[in-house]
């Protein structure tokens, strides 16, 4: 019963379908049949008024004026015009013919001004008022159904006009009549013929439909099999289904079952393709990996910097549309390729004197090759994170060395000032010489218990106080603090500041404690003048404060020294400055980094996160003099 069910379903859709086809093929067919029969019988009769016209033209070509006929008197010659067209012999007899022998013509008149028939074809309405029919053009010109209601409609009859004159006076018109009942004598055969070979269609569409039933319903079989083989390892349904016996039944089964088991992989890969591209968009190294046709499938964030092309570009790509022997580069990799030789890790320089490091290998299952792996690593960039392990190493070594000693030195310290102030109290009459001596003693224990509680606070863990504010205000207010100082040493400082806001949650005082001391710094190192730059401006989603300046550059022996705390090169520095500066950057998950020569000078480059996206490019500079007065 099931699969009767699915075959009627067949027969009755592939019928449904025919039959509408066959509707509206036939729709068609009489339609335009119809149209153009209404038009070649609108054709006859304008036809056949043209040949009274010319009939009627010729009888009165006859000169009136010559005979008795008074040409004043408009009733006499209206009634010399009718006697003249009623016994003409061959307008007459052009009359009979034409309702004898034309098919749709009911009748034809020839009627004066009035609408009073002075000619007709039925001989009981002559002098009679004509009836006012409806002219057959607009039938014409009318849509395929107003022509179909006339023809399949109650008998109406049209007529077709055309006005006729003597010499330049009209004086009536020409009026043949068609009737709908000739229309539909003349189509009912041919309608009668497209209704039969509608039927046959129909049943020839019947019995093919069964036959095609047959024939579809035969590969579904040989489907439900290839997906029992599919669906051989799924378990059963999660939920209770509603089984079918019929071959559509089964097979949509099996394809549900299916659809559950492709979805669930498709959640899964869906999801380790998220991790995976969160992942892979983070990496600082460059990774590549491709198939076993040497083609892209996986491209970090990272390895356009190393590449030089778009990751989206790389995707899907060859490895020879990405690498090529002009560069040092693409001839490892190439000549890797070639060889099927992997690459261990080693360091090599680029053509544009950049070094990184660089490591392929081969990935294989059971002896052959399934991919390979490329990675890429800028050098400079190890070396520097090196460098800062290494410093914050050495730092928290020396916090932790200098805290102890801070410790175990205030406790003299403070010893010591009090019995110097129970001495001072017991000496009632001190000379002034000792008096200085006390002086100098008391000044140089304060001096000391002040370096003693910087490395205290420095090594202190910090609370910061954290707000939203705009760098830019920061900077400003850097250079206005910075100036005097600019001033006395004939510097002159110049910003370059993002024209949108630069928004970060920082810890303001200490964010302008590490700028002052850079700025300060770098005023000091130009003591014959120069010129300081101070530049921000947004990089992605971070904010970047360069400070540069025209000195003589950071020697290169103490340039890994230079954060180090109580390290200086000046007379009267404390070495805290930088490494301050250093640590408040930290703190605030910044970096602090810089570069130095003895020909351009040196600069500081500090990096913080922004607290949120913004776009903007537009500069404004300002340049703030400094001139010894």
């Amino acid at each position: 019963m099931a699969r009767l069910r699915l075959k009627t379903k067949l027969v009755l859709s592939i019928s449904a379908m025919v039959v509408a086809l066959v509707a509206a093929l036939s729709w068609i067919y009489v339609s335009q049949m119809v149209h153009q029969r209404v038009v070649e019988s609108y054709a006859g009769a304008d036809f056949v008024a043209h040949q009274i016209l010319h009939g009627a033209r010729q009888a009165l070509e006859i000169d009136l004026s010559a005979t008795r006929v008074d040409t004043s008197d408009p009733k006499k010659v209206h009634d010399a015009i009718e006697e003249i067209l009623q016994t003409d012999a061959g307008l007459n007899g052009l009359l009979q013919s034409i309702v004898g022998y034309s098919p749709t013509i009911y009748d034809a008149a020839i009627a004066d001004s009035d609408g009073i028939a002075m000619l007709h074809t039925d001989p009981g309405s002559l002098d009679k008022p004509l009836p006012r029919r409806e002219e057959l053009s607009r039938l014409r010109d009318g849509s395929i159904l107003e022509q179909l209601s006339v023809v399949y409609g109650r008998p109406r009859v049209y007529e077709v006009r055309i006005p006729i004159q003597r010499g330049d006076v009209p004086f009536g018109e020409i009026r043949v009549g068609l009737s709908t009942v000739f229309l539909k004598n003349e189509l009912q055969p041919l309608l009668n013929r497209a209704l039969l070979l509608s039927l046959i269609a129909m049943m020839v569409s019947v019995a093919l439909a069964a036959a095609l039933s047959n024939t579809a319903l035969r590969p579904l079989e040989a489907i439900g099999r290839r997906l029992d083989l599919m669906t051989a390892d799924v378990g059963p349904p999660a939920e209770p289904e509603t089984q079918s016996t019929d071959e559509y039944g089964v097979v949509t089964t099996k394809i549900d079952r299916l659809g559950r088991q492709i979805q669930d992989v498709k959640d899964v890969f869906s999801a380790l393709k998220e991790n995976l591209d969160q992942i892979m968009g983070t990496l600082q190294d460059g990774l590549i990996l491709f198939t076993h046709e040497s083609r892209v499938v996986l491209v970090s964030a990272s390895a356009e910097r190393f590449v030089g092309m778009p990751r989206s570009k790389m995707l899907g790509c060859d490895m020879e549309e990405i690498f090529d022997d002009s560069t040092k580069l693409g001839r490892i990799v190439l000549d890797a390729f070639a060889l099927h030789e992997p690459v261990p890790q080693r360091e090599i320089e680029l053509d544009n004197g950049r070094r990184m490091q660089i490591s392929l290998d081969f990935i294989e299952e059971r002896g052959q090759r399934i991919g390979a792996l490329l990675t890429m690593r800028d050098a400079e960039s190890v070396r520097r994170i090196e460098n800062e392990i290494e410093l914050s190493r050495r730092l928290a070594a020396i916090g932790r060395l200098t805290s102890g000693v801070a410790h175990e030195v205030k406790n003299p310290i403070n010893a010591i000032v009090v019995h110097l102030e129970v001495l001072r109290e017991k000496l009632h009459q001190v000379d002034p010489d000792t008096l200085r001596h006390l002086s100098v003693i008391g000044t140089e224990i304060r001096r000391l218990d002040r370096v003693v509680q910087t490395l205290v606070d420095f090594t202190r863990p910090v609370e910061l106080r954290l707000a939203d504010i705009d760098l830019r205000r920061i900077v400003e207010e850097i250079v206005q603090l910075a100036a005097p100082d600019a001033q006395r040493q004939g510097v002159e400082i110049v910003t370059e500041i993002a024209g949108d806001r630069l928004p970060a949650r920082v810890d303001a005082d200490l964010i302008k404690q590490a700028l002052i001391n850079i700025v300060l710094n770098g005023v000091q190192a130009m003591p014959d003048g120069g010129q300081l730059t101070l530049t921000a401006a947004r990089t992605g989603d971070l904010a970047a404060i360069e400070i540069h300046d025209q000195g003589a550059g950071i020697p290169t022996e103490i340039r890994d020294k230079i954060f180090n705390l109580y390290f200086t090169t000046k007379k009267q520095g404390s070495g805290i400055g930088l490494a301050m500066s250093y640590r408040v950057l930290q703190l605030h998950n910044g970096s602090l980094e810089f570069e130095s020569d003895a020909e351009h000078g040196t600069t500081f480059r500090i990096v913080l996160p922004l607290a949120r996206v913004e776009s903007g490019s537009e500069i404004r500079t300002e340049a703030h003099s400094a001139e010894l007065s």
